[in-house]
């Protein structure tokens, strides 16, 4: 019996072994990589339409369609493809009588239309805008700017915030006097791409709105866990 419970113990070791020996994680050092990339944008998204008061719902519909028909006009006149502005805003609301006690009434009704043009080239922004305020738009809102390239300029930087990891990681394996192995695992921060707003007041000629591009600043981090060995 002695010798049949030293084996069952011999046994459970054997068994347990592999288990502790695979909970104990490789050595390793773990950095963050970071890397940015700047560029002018080089193309922006304007936000634009005609907002119209009337008595009657139906009154506020009919002209601002008719309104909203000539602000569309005037896009395909200067040369806008119909696939670089669609509908963004359609609404017709109520207007009610202020400073009332009890329930407001209706004293009318406001029908808005706004579309939202896409600029493949940004030095015609603010003769965009003077087409739009020309042809009757007084409902203008902001200005996005954007990298047509982002993805292939972000794919640049994170070559660059993998070197800026691995730097990193040799002064720690220096300090330590280890050598560093090969990574054991990379992973990405998620963030999104950035946009720059700008804003444009409704009502404004092209001449007295100057635009200001500025620069867009595209940014990566990554977590690196780099595995070491002792010096040889």
């Amino acid at each position: 019996m002695k010798h049949s419970f030293a084996l069952v113990v011999a046994t459970a070791a054997l068994l347990t072994a592999p288990a502790l020996a695979q909970t104990a994680p490789p050595p390793a050092i773990s950095v963050t990589g970071e890397a940015t990339v700047s560029v002018p944008p080089d193309q922006a998204q304007i936000d634009g339409g005609v907002a119209t008061d009337a008595k009657t719902a139906r009154e506020a519909s009919d002209a601002n369609n008719a309104a909203m028909g000539k602000v569309l006009l005037a896009l395909k006149g200067a040369g806008i493809d119909e696939k670089d502005y669609q509908t963004s805003r359609l609404s017709l609301q109520p207007q009610y009588a202020p400073n009332r006690s009890g329930p407001s009434p209706v004293v009318g009704y406001r029908a808005s239309n706004r579309v939202t043009i896409r600029l493949r080239d940004v030095t015609k922004i603010a003769s965009m805008i003077d087409v739009l305020v020309g042809a009757g738009a007084n409902d203008t809102g902001g200005i996005n700017f954007m990298v047509s390239q982002a993805s292939k300029l972000l794919d640049e930087a994170r070559e660059q915030a993998i070197s800026d990891a691995r730097r990193k990681a040799q002064i720690y394996a220096k300090a330590a006097g280890v050598t560093l192995g090969e990574p054991l695992s990379i992973s990405e921060e998620s963030a999104p791409t950035p946009v720059f707003r700008g804003k444009v007041a409704g009502g404004i000629a092209a001449s007295a709105a100057p635009v200001a591009q500025g620069e867009e600043t595209l940014s990566v981090t990554v977590n690196v866990s780099w595995a070491i060995k002792p010096k040889e």
